[in-house]
């Protein structure tokens, strides 16, 4: 947001310097991001001061030049050739010295030296108007009146002003500040001064001879203000007009159009002018349209509008739309002599939505959209018609239409003096505070002891709770003024438990360390992957039908991601995603956190060395075996995932009841939804389960044994139906203390074996901590596994 330093100054009496300013802007909250010097003219008029012709000879060497004597209020006169056909002895004039840039208003800049013109000596340069910038005229040089003292420098003698221009990076909460008024309104409750608005007194009915209905027919108009300026001459804006819009960096278009632009960028209010005799039976209506109908914008691309769209229409077709864009031939034109002036308060949300459908973003929408001040509408209305008249002539012709049926209320705030200071950290005195609030436009309602009671206006849209008033108090009593204190008095702990970020650390660096990238995808997606769509989080504005719903599983914008690389050659990928889903239920809304893995293609470039060899399950399997040891976390049962999102899998529950995590190979279906044509494997984690496991299970150091561990391997027959984790688990059962490890290293399945049956080959690793153990005690445990295993898994020794 540009704003200028001369306007500023308008509102507010400061001897303050730009630089001042622009520190206490960045310390208020409104961060200055550059601060640049603006000339009025190029060049500033430097290096030129009035002088004093005190004589003008013909040029010995040449017929349409002359040599002048001239008075600069130096030392000594000045010799300068001069070739304007009015230079005569006895004028005032303005005289470009030896060393000076000239700047012309067309052509280049040019430095002036001393030289020799036909033989004669020339110090300087007599000026005309479009030499130096202040004109377009070349008829002669500029003479002024007899009054001009000589030797005053010429930018003092026009009365130049160079301005300051501030660019600010305005917070999307900041709407109240998005223009001169609003920016004002910040300093002079930072400086306890007050604003000084333009005064609109003067603005009076002349006639009601051109007077237009309003007719308001939807909810998105919450006020709507005009009136009727007739003879009016629309014509190019008087220079001032002009150059205090060019120092903001807006374009000058025709007197009426510029006028509602400066008040936009004073006040902070949008206007709109049109062309009164294009209103279609002289009446104004503000509703929606129906779907689908045309309408030809300022830019002269025809959109269609939707049913939503808040229109000004005239008793025919829409001629605006409101608070964003203008209709192609309502608006202003060098023809028009009867201005229609609007100035309205439009729903925010409704104004956002139709700006974004249509792509269209503008000065106005940008504050529409925002919130502006709905108190202001009618003042705006008569600083814009009172600069019409002065500017571009004509009478007020009709009464002020000022619809408003439900004024928008201001907000009600409690606010409590201990909670500031325990916010803000410092003891500010009660009286320091309300000095500040009511230098911020907010009403002082009730008051008491412990706080007060207050009434915000409906301009700080941002300004709706306590802790935003205590904000506000702290931004103008100013941040710099908190001291850091020099010493902190607190016990620090240090938690035994592991917080998220250290076991997410953890395991982005296992899986790492194990070739995976880490993905981040988007938390929007299609509602063609919603794999519970009675309950997505449906998405009410979408940015486009392929981002509709926040998404349920991590699976699909994963696949997506492969899908990318695929297409790109990039075929061997080891991905992995924290990131949460969402779902609601009976308006209730869930968000949980995941962890995705995906793995698919080959374990390793193509080399001449090795054989490719592809990515599988047991892959998958050994590294979410590998993560769930690394956190600790034990006690849970292995099964086969029912989840549709698999083909097969595994699923580790949590004692047997919470899912910890489930993997398989990706169901083609699944596959085909995202246009991956390989096999694909993925991995899916509860992470706030995983959190608190790691939290709940403290990882223990001991002393690595100083006794050997003993293995024993039996060969077991059992039926098909029985798992490994079965044997397994019975094991452990059996021996607690002294069995340290079960590990499979074969399983045969063929015609040597009885019907339905299955052998698994079975390691045992035994070690007791304090003594070596002897074979007899090996014996015991073995017959006891082997015992257990029978009695429970119906296992035998195979022979």
């Amino acid at each position: 947001m540009k704003i200028s330093y001369n306007w500023l100054k308008e509102f507010i009496q400061t001897d303050k310097t730009p630089s001042e300013l622009s520190h206490i802007l960045t310390g208020i909250g409104l961060e200055v991001e550059s601060l640049e010097k603006v000339q009025a003219i190029p060049g500033g008029l430097e290096g030129l001061v009035i002088g004093y012709v005190k004589e003008a000879v013909q040029h010995p060497n040449a017929d349409r030049l002359r040599v002048t004597k001239v008075d600069v209020g130096g030392a000594e006169d000045l010799q300068i050739v001069c070739g304007a056909p009015n230079v005569a002895a006895g004028q005032k004039v303005v005289v470009a010295t030896v060393g000076t840039t000239v700047y012309p208003t067309q052509g280049e800049p040019f430095k002036i030296n001393k030289s020799k013109i036909r033989g004669e000596v020339s110090e300087g340069m007599i000026c005309a108007d479009d030499e130096i910038g202040l004109g377009t005229s070349h008829e002669g040089i500029m003479v002024l009146p007899d009054t001009a003292e000589v030797g005053t420098l010429a930018k003092e003698y026009f009365n130049l002003n160079d301005d300051y221009l501030y660019e600010i990076g305005l917070t999307p909460n900041r709407a109240d500040a998005a223009s001169h008024l609003g920016t004002a309104r910040d300093i002079a409750a930072f400086l306890r001064t007050h604003i000084q608005k333009p005064d609109v007194s003067a603005f009076a009915v002349e006639n009601e001879s051109r007077t237009i209905p309003v007719t308001i027919e939807s909810k998105a108009c919450p006020r709507y203000t005009s009136v009727t300026i007739t003879g009016v001459t629309v014509q190019e804006s008087p220079k001032w007009l002009k150059e205090r819009l060019a120092v903001i960096g807006v374009r000058a278009i025709n007197n009426v159009v510029d006028i509602t632009n400066y008040v936009l960028h004073e006040l902070g209010q949008p206007l709109h002018a049109f062309d009164a005799d294009a209103i279609t039976g002289n009446q104004v209506l503000v509703k929606t349209c129906a779907e689908g109908t045309p309408f030809v914008t300022l830019d002269g691309v025809e959109r269609k509008l939707s049913a939503d769209d808040l229109m000004i229409c005239n008793a025919v077709e829409p001629m605006c739309i409101a608070g964003v864009f203008g209709g192609a031939t309502s608006g202003v034109s060098e023809k028009t002599t009867a201005v229609f002036l609007e100035s309205a308060y439009f729903n925010p949300v409704s104004v956002r939505k139709t700006s974004k459908r249509h792509g269209l973003k503008t000065d106005a929408s940008f504050r529409f959209e925002r919130g502006t001040d709905p108190d202001i509408t009618l003042f705006a209305l008569k600083r814009a018609a009172l600069l019409i008249k002065e500017i571009a002539g004509g009478t007020i012709s009709s009464e002020v239409s000022d619809i408003y049926p439900a004024k928008v209320e201001p907000f009600q705030v409690q606010f409590n003096y201990a909670n500031a200071i325990r916010l803000i950290g410092k003891q500010i005195a009660a009286e320091e505070m309300k000095e500040i609030i009511q230098s911020l436009d907010i009403a002082i309602e009730e008051e008491n002891e412990e706080g007060l009671l207050l009434s915000v206006p409906p301009y700080r849209v941002d300004v709706t709770r306590e802790v935003d008033v205590i904000e506000e108090v702290l931004r103008i009593y100013g941040y710099n003024n908190i001291e850091i204190p020099t010493q902190i008095r607190a016990s620090l702990n240090t938690s035994v438990k592991p917080e998220r970020d250290t076991v997410q650390r953890i395991i982005s660096e296992l899986l790492t360390a194990n070739g995976f990238n880490e993905i981040l995808t988007n938390s929007l997606t299609a509602s063609a992957y919603a794999t519970d769509p009675d309950h997505a989080v449906k998405i009410l504005n979408p940015l486009s039908s392929d981002l509709d719903i926040m998404r349920q599983t991590l699976l699909y914008s994963g696949l997506e991601a492969i899908a990318y690389n695929q297409n790109r050659k990039n075929a061997d990928l080891k991905f992995y995603e924290f990131g949460k889903v969402y779902s609601v239920k009976d308006e209730k809304y869930t968000e949980l956190r995941q962890v995705s893995l995906f793995l698919t293609g080959n374990t390793a470039a193509e080399h001449w060395g090795t054989k490719p060899v592809a990515l599988s399950f047991y892959h998958l399997k050994g590294i979410v075996d590998e993560l769930v040891d690394r956190l600790n976390v034990k006690d849970y049962a292995i099964e086969d995932t029912t989840s549709e999102e698999f083909a097969y899998g595994l699923q580790y529950s949590y004692r047997g009841t919470k899912p910890l995590v489930k993997f398989g190979a990706v169901q083609q279906a699944a596959l085909k939804k995202a246009d991956v044509e390989k096999e694909v494997f993925f991995a899916l984690f509860d992470a706030d389960l995983i959190l608190q496991l790691a939290q709940k299970n403290k990882i223990v150091y001991q002393e690595v044994s100083k006794f050997p561990a003993v293995r024993r391997d039996l060969s077991m027959l059992v039926d098909k139906a029985v798992t490994f984790n079965q044997l397994k688990q019975i094991a452990q059962k059996t021996e607690r203390k002294l069995l340290k490890e079960v590990g499979v290293f074969d399983v045969y399945e063929g015609d040597k074996l009885p019907a339905g049956k299955k052998s698994y080959a079975l390691s045992f690793i035994l070690q007791d901590e304090e003594k070596t153990l002897t074979d007899k005690a090996i014996d015991s445990i073995m017959q006891k596994l082997i015992y257990n295993l029978g009695k429970e898994a119906g296992a035998e020794i195979r022979k």
